[in-house]
């Protein structure tokens, strides 16, 4: 098999990183989640007016999942399916795969430990509701990573699926 790395066709590594990315995402996002929701659901059943407030603290883990899907649609729908991934190198389709790495380990990782920040900010939701807007601020600068993981997936993806398109 000339046309493969690692004993894996070129395709076989898009697929792979491709998931990856989606897999990532969505478990750190379903982690995080959890984290906040159950945190969440204690205030709830003591003030559940409180619910609008931490809506915010509960939905932003889910944001890392979404970028996982974004880089499987991305490299799903640029690779152009059909005839050109039968003569996608095995080298070409690693440097896709590795391109997918950055979101799939940091938004799971992101999304986990967002969670558990936007649990504490939760807190100051409990107490003061008016304070809604600067605890969302704190699981907002772990987001921060997460878009600089999905830029640096974009741009990897750029750069190796430029010299693939032209195969």
């Amino acid at each position: 098999m000339p046309n493969t790395f690692g004993g894996l066709t070129g395709f076989q590594w898009v697929i792979f990183g491709a998931a990856l990315a989606v897999i990532g995402g969505g478990i750190g996002s379903a982690m995080g989640i959890t984290y906040i929701a159950n945190v969440a659901a204690g205030i709830l059943t003591e003030d559940p007016d409180k619910f609008g407030a931490l809506l915010p603290l509960i939905a932003i883990p889910g944001t890392q999942g979404i970028y996982g899907f974004i880089t499987g649609i991305l490299v799903m729908t640029v690779m152009k399916p059909g005839a050109g991934w039968s003569v996608l190198s095995g080298y070409s389709g690693l440097l896709i795969f590795f391109a997918c790495l950055p979101v799939a380990f940091n938004c799971l990782v992101s999304a986990i430990y967002q969670g558990l920040t936007a649990s504490g900010a939760a807190g100051m939701v409990a107490k003061r509701t008016e304070d809604a807007g600067k605890a969302l601020i704190l699981p907002a600068l772990v987001e921060t990573y997460a878009v600089l993981s999905l830029i640096t997936t974009i741009i990897m993806l750029i750069v190796a699926i430029k010299p693939t398109i032209t195969v």
